[in-house]
């Protein structure tokens, strides 16, 4: 393992205390579901300090449940690939001058842009050239890939937040302000997340998935994009594991109406016959329930391995993108189990790699138990427990320090 479990989340002092009862004003940009979850974390933490804090910008429903006031529904900000995004350039570059105008015009005591760094790092800067304090939550994948961002992340922000202990040393070892928080799936997801009551809260036990020991659960990610490059590879796989075993199952999560339709269309024209369930929403519980996951290179993985599930991870996108990330890639992973221990934990497939018999082969090979699953629970374990640090306790933290104008 090489992971910093120096500060760990066990003792840590939650604040309690309100700060200020003045009405601090809080912008943030959030630009796809994560963020959402992230955020939302945030402004529940920062409103026990803050409990009359404003907090506007763009935003999911999770945050508007805490209070957020959005600008612009944050789905319009979710664009995936190099490639991809140029068709929507124009639309973005209208909604980042428009909300970076209005909060110019309306001065937030911070501005907290989570994830999405091509939208949001440029925000920042301008924000920051203006006099606004600025911390961006989340650091892009700079340690990645582009590593030169480093020197425009320091002009943008005050401070960094970041969910992982090795981002922090960069960040560090670069000079940028940085606090190291934890990952708040890390708090929300406990260490031992049994199968059979997640199948129970999925009504499945009374289904063919029942007590199955062959069930494995499809995510080829949320966004039309990602079903569009992996949907047909994933159904494909769930055919090559049936004909190998014919007692599997399979779970599909979806998460609005148009990724159903998207995902119906496949497997109406490749897979009719599979024995395949349909679930809205609940992913985490669709994973809990499952045996192994087959799933898209992202946030996904860390949520399976904290549910301490076996996995193989896949991912595709246009040959251009693939083509130009290549050559940017420092990394030598993609999925965060690997990227956390250092090493290849969990078998990773991208773009021809990722085969419907390649991928079908690892997932057959993770349903026949071995020795190394009670190795590769302990290595999430650990994991596990280095990155449970109370994190939305600790971003507000930091930001309360930065409103107060001390950011160390």
């Amino acid at each position: 393992m090489n992971i910093d479990t120096a500060s760990q989340g066990e003792g840590v002092n939650k604040t309690s205390a309100v700060i200020s009862e003045r009405p601090v004003r809080i912008g943030m940009v959030a630009g796809e579901i994560s963020g959402d979850i992230l955020g939302a974390g945030l402004i529940k933490e920062l409103k026990r300090r803050y409990p009359n804090a404003l907090f506007e910008g763009i935003g999911g429903p999770l945050m508007v449940q805490q209070g957020f006031k959005t600008h612009v529904p944050m789905e319009r900000l979710s664009v995936m690939g190099l490639v991809e995004v140029l068709g929507r350039l124009f639309e973005l570059i209208g909604i980042r001058r428009r909300i970076c105008q209005h909060f110019l015009d309306n001065r937030p005591d911070v501005f907290i842009g989570i994830d999405a760094p091509d939208f949001t790092l440029g925000l920042e800067e301008s924000l920051r050239k203006a006099g606004i304090k600025t911390a961006h939550y989340v650091s892009p994948s700079v340690w990645a890939w582009r590593q030169k961002r480093v020197f425009k992340i320091a002009r943008a922000v005050d401070l960094m937040l970041t969910l992982f202990p090795f981002e922090a040393k960069f960040y560090k070892d670069h000079q940028v302000p940085v606090a190291f928080v934890g990952h708040p799936l890390a708090d929300m997801i406990p260490l031992d997340s049994p199968q059979l009551i997640a199948r129970e809260k999925l009504g499945l036990l009374s289904t063919p998935v029942g007590e199955s020991q062959n069930v494995v659960a499809l995510l080829p990610g949320s966004r039309s994009g990602e079903v569009h490059y992996l949907g047909e590879i994933f159904i494909e796989t769930a055919q090559y594991v049936l004909s190998q075993n014919s007692g599997a199952q399979f779970l599909l999560p979806y998460v609005n109406e148009d990724r159903k339709q998207q995902i119906e269309e496949i497997i109406q024209r490749l897979g009719p016959d599979l024995p395949i369930t349909l679930i809205k929403g609940q992913s985490r519980e669709v994973m809990a329930a499952s045996n192994v996951i087959l799933l898209a290179s992202g946030t996904a993985t860390l949520e399976a391995m904290l549910l301490k599930r076996p996995m193989v991870v896949a991912y595709r996108m246009s040959a251009i993108t693939f083509f130009i990330m290549k050559r940017l890639m420092k990394a030598p992973y993609i999925a965060l189990p690997n990227l956390l221990a250092n090493k290849a934990l969990v078998p990773e497939l991208v773009q021809a790699q990722a085969s419907p018999q390649n991928l079908g082969k690892s997932i057959l090979q993770r349903l026949a138990k071995n020795s190394d699953s009670e190795a590769l629970n302990a290595e999430f374990i650990q994991i596990h427990q280095s990155l449970k640090q109370d994190a939305s306790d600790k971003a507000a933290t930091a930001v309360s320090r930065l409103i107060n104008h001390d950011a160390k």
